[in-house]
């Protein structure tokens, strides 16, 4: 039995470069379902991707995240793929990355971008990318090169246990992030990027949504990281707690009083609330612990990826596909 593949093609008043995305990837797999998800355009953004021949769905609420979620609940499919409907990622290289997330087998192949065409990347996005992807890797510890691209390949399950919560642009950071804490098996494969065509408008603004990619990760670091977080915040009041306090310690050491008793008492108070918010950032991270293992058991009750389903218990156990392993043995990102 063959591997089902479906590709998803998020869009708003993509009427200029719909067209040429799903022609070049049924050009790259003729077997796939092609899924364009309009959401809300105000041009001939559905009726030229009807043409082109893919299947159109709707998603009324703007945001690039709402369509995720949609598309990730209703589409079924043994690898899925996701790229922009903007024609500026190469839809030609859809085909070396699906046989890569069989091959692996991986839960997530992504598209790490190269310039073919000299300014594709504005600098404001450029310096934005590694600002952000640098702080993705300070907070969870793994090699990302390019934790923004939107070109990537998903199995069925990383699909069904992906929670899909954002609703803007910042849906690849969360997808970057979850696949990162589950540690699930993630490859990398350089393609080309350039720029929109002419008559082709950007959605994505350089500060309102670098600013929300940020917020979204200080968010998942208080999430999937609490104690880390609540050490630093603690840390901080118990420094304050001391510098408050040490005049009033030298006081009461040289004199026997205390004469400065508003002082002794903020200190006290902040330390009290220091040694609460540690306390509380253990709590959260036994619960991210067991939220953690609710994911994980999701995931596990999918098959992995692979071109012919595994055989049962009763039989012997199907070889691994042919190809090259990229995954390391410590578990980190391979990158092509």
């Amino acid at each position: 039995m063959c591997p089902t593949i479906a590709c998803v093609v998020p869009c708003h008043n993509e009427e200029a470069a719909v067209g040429k995305v799903v022609r070049d990837l049924r050009a790259a797999l003729p077997e796939a379902d092609i899924y364009v998800y309009d959401n809300a355009s105000t041009d001939r953004t559905v009726e030229v991707a009807r043409a082109a021949g893919a299947i159109i769905r709707e998603e009324p609420r703007k945001g690039k995240g709402n369509v995720i979620r949609r598309a990730f609940a209703d589409v079924e499919a043994d690898a899925l793929l996701l790229i922009d409907g903007d024609d500026t990622y190469d839809a030609s290289r859809a085909r070396d990355m699906v046989d890569l997330l069989f091959d692996g087998p991986y839960d997530q192949v992504v598209g790490a971008r190269r310039e073919t065409v000299h300014g594709a990347y504005r600098p404001g996005h450029a310096v934005g990318n590694t600002l952000l992807t640098g702080a993705v890797r300070s907070l969870f510890g793994r090699e990302v090169t390019d934790m923004l691209s939107g070109y990537r390949v998903f199995s069925r399950r990383f699909v069904k246990s992906f929670p899909a919560l954002s609703r803007q642009f910042e849906t690849e950071t969360e997808m970057t992030v979850h696949a990162l804490h589950l540690r699930l098996p993630t490859a990398e494969i350089a393609v080309g990027y350039k720029g929109r065509p002419p008559s082709s408008e950007s959605k994505l603004r350089t500060y309102r949504d670098g600013w929300r990619i940020l917020r979204v990760i200080l968010n998942l670091a208080r999430r999937e990281r609490p104690s880390l977080v609540h050490t630093v915040v603690a840390g901080l009041l118990a420094l304050t707690a001391v510098i408050l306090g040490t005049p009033v310690v030298i006081d009461f050491i040289r004199t026997g009083t205390v004469p400065r008793f508003p002082t002794a008492i903020l200190a006290a108070a902040i330390m009290t609330i220091a040694a609460i918010v540690l306390l509380v950032g253990y709590v959260l991270e036994s619960v991210m612990h067991m939220r953690q293992e609710q994911s994980r058991l999701v995931h596990l009750a999918y098959a992995a990826p692979g071109r012919s389903p595994r055989r049962t218990d009763s039989g012997a156990a199907a070889e691994s596909p042919s190809g090259t392993r990229l995954e390391a043995d410590d578990g980190s990102a391979p990158t092509l």
